[in-house]
């Protein structure tokens, strides 16, 4: 029994002191993992030393979203990938600001696959235009150029390209997956309201049909061909090739080869990166192998700022101030996540505005396709209750359509970019019939009982009634009146023209100028300048909301799912497609009540 006793307290206390080795490993693991990516945030309090002659490194290699972290926490370890997004609105700022740097002598770009929309593109070559008007040079490097990495590298004075490598310039193109077959291979009726005459709301279509429809394909044609004829415009304006020989490279294919690029006059020259080096040794005037003083873009935030105090975007001082809201992803109702505009959050930030005695006017930044029809209005009903006291101003980003317009509709003034893709004024209704998916698929049937005759009304087991259907469809066309009322009131409209130019249809922002939709062309800065006239202030300062969370809050989101893709990316990889896809289905597979939301994902390539 002894012996028994020994064994069993010896097998005991191994188990123990494996468990607590386990455990130990585990936290120092942990401990670095941490360590390691809060040693961002230690960095990020430190104020970047900009030595003189020294050249602004742009390498944008990261996600652009509007609003960038007023913190960096980066992390690689396994599922846990969490790599922090640049700001539109920190690149703009910090492009202006070293073009008032005596410190800073140019600018090396390095954007081969920028990763952003169009009309945020643009806003970034404007800004960079902009910068040039200083007097200081801009040079561009790529071993391979995207298309809109080239559009946005085109500013350059001088732009390299790889021996070996290459460049896109074919025109832009759109590729919609029809579901129609899937669903009917599983039994599936995918049961569409949508609104009347709301032809062009084609976000059902792969739902309905096997290709796109007339008015789809007509829309379509009409706001990319304006994306395109705006980007040959400007990368014209930036090379001496006309327009017409630019649409003649693309038609026919001519740009094949790293060399053609230089044969057709589109690039400076081929070189390898030391031999940009050297190039930028020329420009700030040092000796071969002398090093080049760069800075980057990321460190260069926590510079010293040169421009005079009373910049809005550097004062902290001033009383007055002009809010600037933002507002980004599908519309649901709630609370905001990082991919998703939350009613009750972004009502909140709004309300906020609209009460503080020192905010003089509100901006509210809107990047959205649109989404609950219900959770819109809740925000358009704040938008409308500041516009009574104080101006309100919309800078649209690069997608402000269907619910992103409506949120807008109550503006004093909308500003968005010849990019900027809106309109979609239009809505529906979509409710899966998924008997025959249970019944012949599975195996599985259902029988109940119900105390009224509609007690069961939305129940994806059985098909809509007719009358079901006409409720719905009441409903839609409801919501579409509404709309269009919302737009008509802001926009000084009568709802015949609304409606004219509704219908679901999708514009460029260039197009919404012609037609009403906007009232001027301009970014984030312009919007920001206007709401400061239409307050009649000069002396101010820029106020961000909704408030953000901190790092580790935002991280331990993302680990537990809320609102995150880290074990997304874990399962899908590094395929951004197939993420986008599978995020794309999940939104509709949320989907609640009557929806106003564009009908693509759209991307330059």
């Amino acid at each position: 029994m002894k012996q028994f006793f020994k064994f069993m307290f010896a097998s005991v206390l191994g188990t123990f002191i494996a468990a607590f080795a386990v455990l130990f490993v585990a936290f120092l693991i942990i401990a670095g993992i941490f360590a390691a990516a809060f040693s961002d945030l230690d960095r990020s309090q430190r104020v970047t030393s900009v030595k003189d002659n020294s050249v602004l490194y742009v390498k944008l290699d990261r996600p652009i979203v509007d609003r960038g972290p007023e913190q960096q926490f980066n992390l690689d370890f396994g599922p846990f990938r969490s790599v922090t997004p640049i700001g539109l609105d920190d690149i703009l700022d910090n492009l202006d600001k070293a073009a008032h740097d005596d410190r800073i002598e140019g600018i090396y770009l390095e954007a081969s696959f920028p990763m952003t929309g169009f009309a945020s593109l643009e806003e970034i070559r404007n800004a960079l235009l902009k910068f040039k008007e200083s007097g200081k040079w801009i040079v561009s490097y790529g071993e391979i150029f995207s298309q809109s990495g080239y559009y946005l590298s085109s500013v350059a004075d001088e732009m390299y390209m790889y021996p070996e490598g290459g460049m896109e310039f074919k025109g832009l193109s759109t590729n919609i997956a029809f579901l129609k077959g899937m669903f009917e291979k599983l039994d599936v009726d995918m049961q569409v309201i949508r609104g009347s005459n709301n032809q062009f709301k084609s976000a059902v279509e792969p739902f309905m049909l096997e290709e796109m429809s007339q008015a789809n394909r007509l829309q379509t044609e009409t706001w990319m061909g304006s994306l395109w004829r705006n980007m040959l415009k400007n990368i014209s304006s930036s090379t001496d090739i006309t327009q017409d020989r630019l649409e003649e490279i693309a038609n026919n294919f001519e740009l094949r080869k790293a060399q053609d690029a230089v044969d057709l006059q589109m690039i400076t020259a081929l070189k390898y990166e030391d031999e940009v080096r050297d190039v930028l040794r020329n420009k700030v005037g040092i000796e071969d192998k002398e090093k080049v003083e760069m800075v980057s873009l990321s460190r260069y935030f926590r510079a010293s700022d040169k421009r005079k105090s009373d910049s809005p975007r550097k004062s902290t001082t001033r009383k007055d101030k002009v809010a600037l809201i933002f507002a980004s992803g599908d519309i649901r109702s709630g609370k905001s996540s990082d991919d998703g505009i939350g009613s009750e959050t972004l009502a909140k930030a709004i309300r906020e505005a609209r009460k503080d005695s020192t905010v003089k006017a509100v901006v509210l930044r809107v990047n959205s396709p649109g989404g609950s029809a219900l959770a819109s209005d809740v925000i358009w009903r704040e938008t409308a209750l500041t516009k009574e006291v104080k101006p309100l101003v919309v800078s649209m980003g690069d997608v402000a359509a269907s619910g992103g317009y409506y949120i807008a509709g109550a503006a004093d003034r909308i500003v968005a970019m010849p990019g900027t893709i809106t309109g979609s004024i239009g809505v529906f209704g979509l409710l899966p019939n998924m008997k025959g998916f249970f019944n012949k698929k599975m195996g599985i049937t259902f029988d109940g009982v119900k105390t009224a005759r509609y007690a069961d009304f939305g129940d994806v087991t059985r098909a809509l009634s007719s009358e079901e259907y006409a409720i719905i469809q009441e409903g839609v066309d409801e919501i579409y009146g509404r709309f269009l009322e919302v737009v008509s009131e802001g926009r000084q409209m009568s709802t015949e023209k609304v409606d004219s130019i509704g219908q679901g249809r999708v514009w460029s922002g260039m197009d919404a100028l012609e037609l009403g939709l906007v009232d001027e062309l301009g970014g984030m800065e312009r919007a920001i300048e206007l709401a400061a006239e239409l307050a009649e202030i000069e002396d101010y300062k820029l106020e961000k909301l909704p408030k953000r969370k901190d790092p580790f809050q935002a991280f331990l989101e993302e680990l537990t799912g809320e609102g995150g893709d880290a074990l997304l990316r874990w399962q899908l990889g590094e395929d951004a497609l197939l993420l986008k896809q599978f995020k794309q289905a999940q939104r509709m597979r949320d989907m609640r009540g009557i929806q106003a939301i564009l009908p693509y994902h759209i991307e330059i390539e």
